[in-house]
């Protein structure tokens, strides 16, 4: 019966600026909690914690009405009443730094971006700075605004391509449901050791994380810890370079593990051109071949459909108008 009622709540989330929302309880939810209410329109409950700890709407911290008074969680909610969230306000803990970001699309809910190979998303213990996360803070604040990049996927160090960041907790969430619901389409070109003998096909082998310390992911069975990893592909062309046989092959995510499209390539004897952890060096590019093509998924706010492409990088693109067989 719930679940009936629920797309009314997020189509509020959805039609109101995203600092605030209001929620106007039906007969069906008289009795409920001012909790369990919120729940069923999306806000999540890490939300609520940081809305009562935040010290108030004027500290920026956000709050929560009941009837246009202080509401608790377990403040009782009557037909009729309405139920009103101010988000807190946010900023980055990221270091603003003079680092180039290739903006792709805009607005008041999403970035994308274009991002280089050769450059960390974000902050970890081996990249203090010099991240694109720190790019993104030097480029929100020269545009006058303020908020927590939230990064809708990641891409490694050396994979080059579209890359969507969120600047809200609810397109994070958004698209988080679209993830899950298998309706964002992400489209990878790479180039991979050899000829294919069969010129497009699925790739259907589970991936485990890595048990010796290393970041390398492996192939393995459930029973051996490994998770459902699924990418379709289609080789587009075969080239020789020298001695070097390599493909450009379109690949399909339809699932999302970390380092999939690597893991997978390698595992049937195409590792990507240049890749280091799955395969070996190659004199032909100095990193794996691998860029992030192309992204379709729904605009959080409003539903309509978006798609953002980046055309294939120069030490990419150098290779195919090489000598074909």
């Amino acid at each position: 019966m719930r679940s009936k009622r629920q797309p009314r709540f997020h189509e509020a989330i959805l039609n109101e600026l995203q600092s605030e929302i209001t929620i106007k309880a039906e007969a069906a939810d008289d009795g409920l909690t001012v909790r369990t209410l919120l729940r069923h329109a999306g806000v999540s409950a890490r939300l609520m914690t940081k809305i009562r700890h935040g010290g108030g709407q004027e500290a920026g911290g956000g709050a929560v009405t009941l009837r246009g008074e202080p509401a608790r969680s377990r403040d009782i909610v009557r037909a009729g009443d309405e139920v009103r969230v101010v988000f807190p306000e946010e900023k980055t803990w990221f270091e603003p730094e003079d680092i180039p970001v290739s903006v792709i699309f805009e607005d008041d809910d999403l970035l994308v971006v274009d991002k280089q190979p050769g450059l960390v998303v974000h902050p970890t213990k081996g990249h203090h700075g010099g991240t694109l996360a720190n790019g993104i803070a030097a480029h929100m604040l020269a545009r006058g605004e303020q908020y927590q990049p939230r990064f809708a996927s990641r891409l490694d160090m050396n994979t080059s391509g579209v890359l969507t960041v969120c600047k809200n907790g609810h397109a994070q969430w958004s698209l988080a449901q679209q993830q899950e619901a298998g309706t964002i389409t992400k489209i990878y070109l790479a180039l991979a050791e050899g000829e294919f003998a069969e010129p497009r096909g699925l790739i259907d082998l589970p991936i485990a994380p890595p048990v010796d310390g290393t970041p390398q992911r492996l192939v393995r069975q459930a029973d051996e810890g490994g998770r459902l990893a699924q990418t379709e592909y289609e080789a587009l062309g075969f080239f020789a370079y020298g001695e070097d046989r390599f493909s450009l092959v379109r690949l399909r995510l339809l699932t999302g593990r970390t380092h999939q499209i690597r893991v997978h390539l390698a595992a049937i004897g195409h590792p990507v051109l240049g890749d280091t952890l799955y395969g070996a060096a190659s004199s032909l590019i100095g990193r794996q071949a691998l860029h992030a093509s192309e992204i379709s998924f729904a605009h959080p706010k409003d539903g309509r459909p978006l798609n953002f492409s980046s055309p294939l990088p120069e030490d990419m693109a150098l290779l195919l108008p090489c000598h074909g067989s």
